[in-house]
């Protein structure tokens, strides 16, 4: 049998931008949470992270799926990935997104955008019981109410399209945006 690398390397850069040039990618977001003891949302985690122009803004968790990588163990990787190991992420058995996003690198396609790729995010709303501390790439993770989430993605405090995803996050749970 043959093993599969699902390291993330089974592609190079150059192999990556390419296929981006050519096919859409599935990613996965996840909009972490704190719930209290009843299931409801108290708290929205969201890391802060400088992107490729010098600019600094506020983001979920998410990145692509791997080649024969399960969505379920694609979501933990991510919030294990940027929200480190100690995390714990709940992810259901048989997770279902709270909605499919589909980024195109033109603008008004749909109301999300990346302009590197043609994109498919599968987005879930993924509660978090440990210790959280941000890993990776980001500078910063804090916890906001869902009130000061849903006026962080109103006034465009996030880029790449992750305050629709919030907004249609907080919607899922309940909370009017």
């Amino acid at each position: 049998m043959t093993e599969v690398d699902t390291t993330g390397a089974w592609l190079s850069r150059e192999d990556l931008d390419n296929a981006r040039d050519r096919l859409p990618i599935l990613y996965v977001h996840a909009i972490p949470v704190r719930v209290d003891d009843r299931g409801v949302v108290t708290h929205v985690g969201l890391l802060l992270r400088a992107d490729s122009d010098g600019g600094i803004g506020q983001e979920v968790v998410g990145g692509r799926v791997l080649y024969h990588e399960r969505i379920r163990d694609a979501l933990v990787r991510h919030v294990e990935s940027d929200l480190g190991p100690m995390a714990l992420p709940r992810i259901p058995l048989s997770p279902q997104p709270f909605t499919v996003a589909e980024f195109f690198p033109t603008p008004g396609v749909t109301p999300f955008h990346d302009p590197r790729q043609h994109a498919v995010s599968l987005a879930f709303v993924v509660a978090v019981t440990g210790d959280c501390r941000p890993q990776q790439d980001a500078l910063d993770l804090s916890w906001v109410t869902p009130e000061e989430a849903a006026s962080l993605a109103v006034r465009g405090e996030m880029p790449g399209s992750h305050g629709v995803l919030v907004r249609q996050a907080l919607a899922h749970v309940g909370f009017p945006v």
